[in-house]
């Protein structure tokens, strides 16, 4: 009996072991609009080989539009300040922003999503430049945020992608 008691604690703390391991490849972020209130989420999967996937979910966007999506450097979402709060693109290398940029692009550019004729943006974005809890590129603690019009991939220092229309801390 000792010993099944035994085996059966050893496993419980395993599997805990394997739940904590795996919540360290995982995140999970909610959106909040341009009005305060929550509309969308995201989770987060750090790949086995380097980079996170995205995929996300977020409702009352501008319909039938590209709009911009990038990872900014600070994790607060305060719609009072039209998010601004979340400050500049992450950029943990000072590179120049834009997948077209000729010293780009830096960790937070994203290629631009495509809202749905719903409002609603549905997407799954893979982001090789950075991981949830590295050094100096980790992204757990900073901000998703989905922009009004679409990134130009050049223009500095953020594409002219105009308003911030949802944000969402990464948890």
């Amino acid at each position: 009996m000792k010993y099944l008691l035994s085996l059966v604690f050893t496993g419980v703390v395993a599997l805990t072991g394997i739940a904590v391991a795996q919540d360290k490849q995982t995140a999970a972020a909610n959106f909040v609009g341009a009005d305060g209130k929550e509309n969308g989420r995201a989770q987060l999967t750090a790949a086995a080989t380097g980079g996170v996937l995205i995929e996300l979910e977020v409702s009352g966007l501008p319909a039938n539009k590209w709009v911009g999506f990038h990872v900014h450097e600070t994790g607060k979402c305060d719609a009072a300040t039209h998010h601004e709060s979340a400050g500049k693109h992450f950029n943990p290398t000072n590179a120049e922003h834009g997948l077209l940029a000729a010293k780009g692009p830096h960790a937070g550019d994203m290629p631009n999503q495509y809202v749905g004729q719903d409002g609603v943006l549905k997407a799954q974005v893979f982001d090789g430049m950075v991981s949830l809890d590295g050094k100096d590129n980790g992204i757990r603690g900073r901000a998703l945020m989905i922009h009004a019009n679409s990134d130009d991939y050049r223009s500095q220092p953020s594409g002219d992608a105009g308003a911030r229309l949802a944000c969402a801390v990464i948890k």
